[in-house]
């Protein structure tokens, strides 16, 4: 195929694949994708232009057998569309016997040899497999064309024999004469001619495993000279160098030549794994970009029925709130859902259960079961706040007034007020709210009449030490207290964890 025909075939291809490559874009979800491989090449070379004895494949008598190693970085821009960066290395020799040369009107018997050259180019590979037959087909398989440019340094030997004249010779590129083409390149003593290259080649993968794949690759290269031979067409006069290193075009076409090689693949990234028929699980790993699709990684979206969105509004439906949750029949600040006793008389001292407490009675019985006249021992007792409140309610009130009237009485005990609250805070919020309690039932004792306000011994825990679960309304209110302990003055003992204070 000719080069121009060649590259109107890569035109229609890329036009072809546009609006593919617009669908199947690189894959955008939660789930990330592996695009990065390196590819080693081996193989062999076969020279193409002048000094060839053959203008196909097939290698004449004195055509030696050359081959070449390459290695590419290749980045996945799609499934279809990918970029690499390609280096060779290798060895090109060629011969051709009984050549009448036009230039001399001699016969001529010639070989090259170009025992190292270097290049170097930038390759778009199109995925043509998954373009024309899609995902579903040849899963495993993958064909790829491929079309560059970069640039390639050479220099070339040729030995010759002038068989009308029997003078043979030999002469060689690397001097300085080789560098009038493009530009040189100085390489262990040897001159290295600069030219433009153009490869374009075809290349068939196999997906052994999820980090690696086979492949066979065959890469045609245009190089931008017809003296990679270091031969104009129709031979040089080369006793006289005539032709060899002029800017004149000759009469042949540019060389070229090819490499069939080998090549294995190694995908790189994080957790690689692989389809498994055709199946994806983004879960499992990462897949590798060059041989998914990206949309079978997306998740179909579930649109529901009338009846579905129904059935999940019903679901989903919250319980009837209990009325009861936001009534006080009886005026006693506890919610008739959790009122033990919801008909309490109005001005009723009541526990956190609505429970009516006889303060009178429990003061009394305190004072003949458990204050002997020489003596002190434990009364235990709580007011409780409202949430965020630290101001003493009217039932605390008259609790607080009966014990100034006992202390006052007692003068060898001594008070502890320890203040709490519930857990719907910050730690340091809490603290300072508990204290804050403790100050305003100290501030109403010293007001109610205390005699002796040094008696009055002030701790305060925050959240720390609740007596009821905080989950629910009646185990909120429990907490939010000021426990009242009247002990005697020697058996008073500060019980706080460091970090609070009295």
């Amino acid at each position: 195929m000719k080069k121009k025909n060649l590259y109107f075939v890569f035109l229609c291809l890329s036009l072809l694949s546009f609006d593919t490559f617009a669908q199947n874009r690189t894959y955008d979800g939660p789930n990330k994708m592996n695009t990065w491989s390196i590819t080693g090449y081996g193989g062999i070379t076969k020279f193409f232009g002048d000094l060839s004895q053959y203008s196909g494949f097939k290698r004449g008598d004195r055509e030696e057998l050359t081959g070449g190693w390459g290695l590419s970085i290749n980045k996945q821009l799609s499934p279809i569309f990918g970029v690499q960066i390609v280096g060779y290395n290798g060895r090109l020799q060629g011969a051709k016997d009984n050549h009448l040369s036009s230039i001399t009107n001699h016969t001529y018997s010639a070989t090259f040899n170009s025992p190292s050259f270097v290049q170097v180019t930038l390759d778009g590979t199109m995925n043509v497999s998954r373009l024309l037959l899609g995902y579903n087909k040849l899963r495993r398989w993958k064909f790829d064309a491929h079309l560059g440019a970069g640039i390639i340094y050479y220099h070339t030997d040729v030995d010759y024999t002038n068989i009308t004249t029997g003078v043979s010779s030999s002469f060689s590129t690397n001097t300085e004469n080789s560098s009038k083409t493009a530009g040189k390149w100085e390489r262990n003593g040897s001159v290295y001619t600069r030219e433009w290259v153009v490869p374009a080649g075809f290349t068939l993968h196999y997906e052994l495993t999820p980090r690696f794949d086979l492949g066979l690759d065959y890469t045609h290269n245009f190089v931008n000279t017809e003296k990679l031979d270091a031969t104009v067409g129709g031979l040089s006069d080369y006793v006289k160098q005539d032709g060899i290193w002029t800017f004149a075009k000759g009469d042949s076409r540019n060389d070229a030549y090819g490499m069939l090689s080998l090549a294995l693949t190694y995908k790189l990234g994080k957790n690689a794994v692989r389809a498994k028929g055709g199946k994806y699980d983004a879960a499992s790993g990462r897949y590798h970009l060059r041989w998914a699709n990206p949309q079978q990684l997306i998740p179909v979206p579930y649109n529901p029925t009338m009846e579905d969105a129904d059935s999940i509004a019903k679901a989903n439906m919250p319980k009837p709130v209990d009325p009861r949750l936001y009534t006080d029949t009886d005026g006693d600040g506890v919610a008739d859902l959790f009122d033990k006793e919801p008909n309490t008389p109005a001005g009723s001292i009541v526990s956190g259960g609505g429970v009516a407490l006889d303060i009178d009675k429990i003061i009394r019985d305190a004072i003949k079961n458990n204050l002997p006249k020489d003596e002190c021992e434990a009364l235990f007792s709580n007011i409780e706040f409202d949430t965020d409140k630290a101001i003493i309610r009217n039932p605390s009130k008259e609790t607080l007034s009966k014990v100034v009237e006992l202390l006052n009485m007692r003068t060898n005990c001594r008070i502890v007020l320890v203040g709490h609250t519930d857990a719907r805070a910050s730690d340091s919020y809490n603290v300072s709210l508990s204290r804050r309690r403790v100050d305003a039932a100290k501030r109403f004792l010293v007001r109610a009449g205390l005699t002796d306000p040094s008696r009055i011994i002030a701790e305060y825990y925050g959240e720390y030490r609740p007596i009821a679960e905080n989950t629910t309304v009646e185990g909120l209110q429990s907490n939010r207290r000021v426990e009242i302990k009247i002990l005697p003055n020697n058996s008073i003992r500060s019980t706080y964890p460091a970090g609070f204070r009295r």
